[in-house]
């Protein structure tokens, strides 16, 4: 039985292109990790746990791990409403799009930075 080098080299990215599929968006973790991380509940994200647009409820509605908010989280993300969010559907974020706080004065809460658009926002 003889195989071509060009068919083993089909196989053989096949088989690495499967490997190292995107697992929505977040790279370098393990799909386990993933599948059981633990949900937020309150004010602030889980500390080096929450990933930027993961799932959380505040208040008992449903929102968003964004870097800066309204409560003081001493640098973890903070847990913000979706109803006080801002979000740019065209720009994909970490699992989810991109979304930050959008604070009563109009401008758009980045982390420490107060920003006029999302397109200033840091994305990754």
């Amino acid at each position: 039985m003889q195989f071509s080098i060009t068919a083993i080299l089909f196989g053989l990215v096949a088989i690495s292109s499967a490997a190292i599929t995107d697992v929505e968006g977040v790279y370098n973790v393990a799909r386990a990790e993933i599948e059981t991380r633990q949900a937020a509940n309150g004010a602030c994200c889980i500390p080096n746990k929450s990933l930027k647009q993961d799932a959380c409820t505040v208040n008992g509605a449903a929102g968003k791990c964004v870097p800066g908010g309204p409560a003081a989280c001493n640098g973890a993300l903070n847990c913000v409403a979706n109803n006080q969010l801002t979000c740019d559907n065209a720009v994909k974020e970490r699992s989810g799009v991109l979304c930050r706080f959008k604070l009563p004065n109009g401008k758009i809460q980045d982390g420490a930075k107060q920003i006029t658009s999302l397109a200033q926002a840091k994305v990754n």
